[in-house]
This record gives structure tokens, C-alpha cells and sequence, in this order.
């Protein structure tokens, strides 16, 4: 009885997966989808030490014989990225994924210069161009770089990441404090929310000018990802969300594997939601 019929769609044995932001926490399930699935994760990051870390949570789960590549680069750097391109070309050969990860996300937990007690009507123009460079301007010019190889080659996908707020606006009461003045409460950024949405928009001009030439192009929304945030927080965003929880990342690797893999050849222009059901409400 042959047992694989379908399950062998989601081996991605010697493919050559980049994943920029591959120091973050998603990062690293980006790099355990890919090594799961055989592939070989090119971690791309501005910094050494969140890749560095990374590797060495892989190497504990599947031993010190894996493949991978960590190359410091900054993605708003045409050139740097084509001198990324070139390094694997020569090493490898080929280019079969690109996961456009990286964002300047404002996190709750992680005291982000984005995050903070920021009125949109005097929200900094500085930041704003920071987040729409790394969030969209650095997805366009990756897609760009490694999706010239993917054209050439007739074959690749590009699985851009973006977030429940890529579709619904952030709830800003849940980052509110009792007893704070309302110029000091914090506020999730605009930038945030224009760079998801914007990301969404990306794959389906990409999915459409690249249908007839093998490459394939979707949307993930991960959404409330729990690491480490205060009781509080985690009880609102929590009554928001149907399931009545926030999400473990574990629970994103098998979906990222689907759609990176053969397991996926009929889906493109598609954006797939993992958010508890919050945007069904």
C-alpha cells in the first residue's frame, strides 16, 4: 500500500529557503518548517546574535548535521541583497522560496521604539518611513532580487508574512492601562497596520504577474502570538478571540510547510488566516 501518496508533497529535500527577519521568534519557525521539510533555511538578518540563537535552537532539535545558511544583510539595500543572491547562486545553484519575514514590529513585550505613547495626529515621520522600508519597501526588493532567479529557473514561491492587523484595525483598547492619562497610554503604530495590508496587496499584484511563470505567491496571517506577555494583556486579546486564547508558534510550522511546499501547486493570490477565528467575529 503505497502510504506517501500525498505526505511526499511536503518534502522540500535541497530547496533553498530564505527567510529574512530569521533572527525573530517567527524566524525560527519559518527555519523549523523549512528543515522539517528537508530544505535548507538562508537566514537573513540585520544582526548576528537572534540568527546565532536560532541556529542553536535547531541544532538542539535536529542535530548539528543540518544545512543552513545566516547572512547578515539589511533587505532596504538592492545591492546588498543582490550580493546575497550571487553568494547562493554559486554555493547552491538555485533559489526556491523567499519568505518575506522581517518587520519592525511593535511588540508589547519587547519595548519597541514603534510601540509606545504615540498619538497618530504627532506620530514621527521617521518611524514611519523606518517600518514601511523594512515591512514593504524590503519585501518588494527582495521579491524582486530572488524572484529574477525564480523566473529564470520557471519555478519558486514567495510566501509573504503579514498579520490579523493585515486585515482588521488593531483594537486599541487591549494595550490601554487603567488610571493612565490618555496622552500616555500606549497605542499600536499606523505604520504597523499599512505595512500588513500593504503586504496582502503585494501577493496578489505578485501572485497575478507571475501566474504563468511557475512562481507562486500567498499571504500568512499569524496572529496573537504568546510569548511572554503580562496577565493582563494576554486576558483582553484573549475575550477577543473566539478560541479564548493566544497562539503558541508551534502551532504556524505545519501551515507554513503546506504553503512552501508541493502540497500547495493549485494556491496563489491566496491569504491564509491562523488568528483563533478573531476575524470572524
Amino acid at each position: 500500500m503505497i502510504m506517501d501518496k500525498y505526505t511526499r508533497r511536503f518534502d522540500i529535500s535541497g530547496r533553498v529557503c530564505i527567510v529574512t527577519g530569521g533572527g525573530g521568534l517567527i524566524g525560527l519557525k519559518h527555519a523549523e518548517a523549512i528543515t522539517e521539510g528537508g530544505g535548507i533555511p538562508v537566514l537573513l538578518d540585520i544582526i548576528q546574535a537572534g540568527m546565532d540563537r536560532n541556529i542553536k535552537t535547531l541544532k538542539e532539535e535536529y542535530g548539528d548535521d543540518i544545512k543552513y545558511e545566516t547572512i547578515v544583510t539589511d533587505i532596504t539595500d538592492r545591492d546588498a541583497l543582490s550580493k546575497v543572491r550571487d553568494e547562493l547562486l554559486e554555493k547552491y545553484g538555485h533559489i526556491d522560496v523567499l519568505i518575506n519575514n522581517a518587520a519592525n514590529n511593535p511588540k508589547v513585550e519587547g519595548g519597541s521604539k514603534n510601540l509606545g505613547a504615540m498619538r497618530f495626529t504627532n506620530f514621527p515621520v521617521d518611524i514611519w518611513n523606518q517600518d514601511l522600508a523594512v515591512g514593504l519597501t524590503g519585501a518588494m526588493l527582495c521579491a524582486q532580487v530572488f524572484g529574477e532567479v525564480m523566473e529564470k529557473q520557471k519555478k519558486g514561491v514567495v510566501l509573504n508574512i503579514s498579520s490579523d492587523y493585515g486585515l482588521i484595525a488593531p483594537d486599541q483598547r487591549i494595550y490601554r492601562k487603567e488610571g493612565l492619562p490618555e496622552e500616555q497610554q500606549t497605542v499600536k503604530p499606523v505604520s504597523y497596520s499599512v505595512v500588513k495590508h500593504g503586504i496582502i496587496g503585494l501577493t496578489k499584484y505578485l501572485a497575478i504577474y507571475w501566474a504563468e511563470k511557475g512562481i507562486r505567491v500567498n499571504t500568512l496571517c499569524p496572529a496573537s502570538l504568546s510569548n511572554g506577555q503580562d496577565e493582563e494583556f494576554v486576558n483582553k486579546i484573549s475575550n477577543l478571540i473566539p478560541l479564548g486564547r493566544m497562539s503558541d508558534p508551534d502551532e504556524y510550522v505545519c501551515t507554513i510547510l503546506y504553503m512552501i511546499s508541493d502540497a500547495a501547486t493549485y494556491m496563489t493570490g491566496s491569504t491564509v488566516v491562523c488568528d483563533g477565528g478573531r476575524t470572524s467575529w
